[in-house]
């Protein structure tokens, strides 16, 4: 009998939830902000591979009973591990722009400034945000 996880829009949902709780605080973090501004685009590359390896390692190496090879895929990649860094990405991005993160935290940097330190915050939000997201996919 097949026991592999059946990947559902409810897990998406449930991604959301943990993405949001755990991204929340480091968006409205004035030292992410400090970061993100010093960061390098090599640093912000790096950041980024640290995301993908923390989820697809929490959803496919902390969990036996999920198999990346036995779920829906597009593009030859699980469907949930996409939805897994949509969330894990977009939920810290959201928050920002919603907060007005950039504008408190950058007010002396122009628009175009602003957007690029911002994409360097959102990779490292993201690493807690995929915590959550994932962990939230795992446990419910």
């Amino acid at each position: 009998m097949d026991r592999t996880p059946v990947y559902k829009l409810a897990d998406t949902a449930q991604q959301v939830v943990g993405g949001f709780l755990l991204a929340g605080p480091f968006v409205v973090t004035e030292e992410v902000w400090v970061l993100a501004r010093n960061m390098s685009w090599a640093h912000a590359a790096v950041t980024t591979a640290i995301v993908f390896a923390i989820g697809y390692g929490a959803l496919y190496r902390a969990d036996d009973d999920r198999d990346p090879d036995r779920e829906a895929e597009l593009a030859g990649i699980p469907v949930r591990f996409i939805s897994l860094m949509a969330v894990s990405f977009g939920s810290v991005a959201v928050l920002a722009l919603t907060l007005t993160a950039p504008s408190t935290f950058l007010p002396d940097l122009s628009p175009p400034d602003q957007a690029r330190v911002t994409v360097r915050a959102v990779t490292v939000g993201a690493i807690f945000s995929v915590v959550g997201a994932a962990t939230a996919d795992s446990v419910f």
